[in-house]
C-alpha cells in the first residue's frame, strides 16, 4: 500500500522507531521501514547485535549511518537474536532497495504480547502520516 510516496505493508507491525515485525512461530524478523530508509538516505552501515545477544524492548540495541546522518536502532520486541541478515551485514544499502525483502535479524520473542503493544492496521497507517508531515522538508 502506498501512503504518501512511501511503501508500507499493512499486514506488518510497526514500532514507533521505523521497524517493521513481522512474527513466525515466535520469531520476530525485523527490518527497517521504507519512510526511514528513504529518510536517512543511502545506507551505509548498520551497526547491530550479535546473535546470541539478548535485548529489551525499546532498548538502543545499534545505529544506521549513512554518508552524513547517524540513527538509533530500537529493540522492537525483548528477546534473544538467532540471526542477523549476513547480506544486510555485508551490503547494508540492500535495505534501501527493498526494505521489507532486506530484513535485519530475527529475534526470538521472550514476551509474544509485546507484538499488541506495536502499531498494525489503521493506527500504523494513521502514524506514518504524522511522520511524513512532521519530516516534511519545505
Amino acid at each position: 500500500m502506498d501512503v504518501k510516496g512511501y511503501d508500507h505493508r499493512e499486514e506488518l507491525h510497526y514500532h514507533s522507531e521505523f521497524t517493521w515485525i513481522k512474527v513466525e512461530e515466535g520469531i520476530a524478523i525485523v527490518g527497517l521501514n521504507d519512510f526511514y530508509c528513504k529518510l536517512a538516505g543511502e545506507i551505509s552501515y548498520i551497526d547491530m547485535p550479535s546473535e546470541g545477544d539478548d535485548v529489551s524492548k525499546d532498548e538502543r540495541i545499534g545505529t544506521v549511518e549513512t554518508g552524513k546522518w547517524v540513527g538509533k536502532l530500537i529493540a522492537p520486541v525483548t528477546g534473544e537474536i538467532t540471526e542477523i541478515n549476513e547480506d544486510v551485514d555485508d551490503d547494508p544499502a540492500i535495505v534501501n532497495e527493498d526494505p521489507y525483502e532486506n530484513w535485519i535479524m530475527k529475534i526470538k520473542m521472550e514476551n509474544p504480547d509485546e507484538i499488541e503493544e506495536l502499531m498494525f492496521g489503521d493506527k500504523a497507517v494513521e502514524w506514518l502520516e504524522v511522520e511524513i508531515e512532521k519530516h516534511k522538508q519545505d
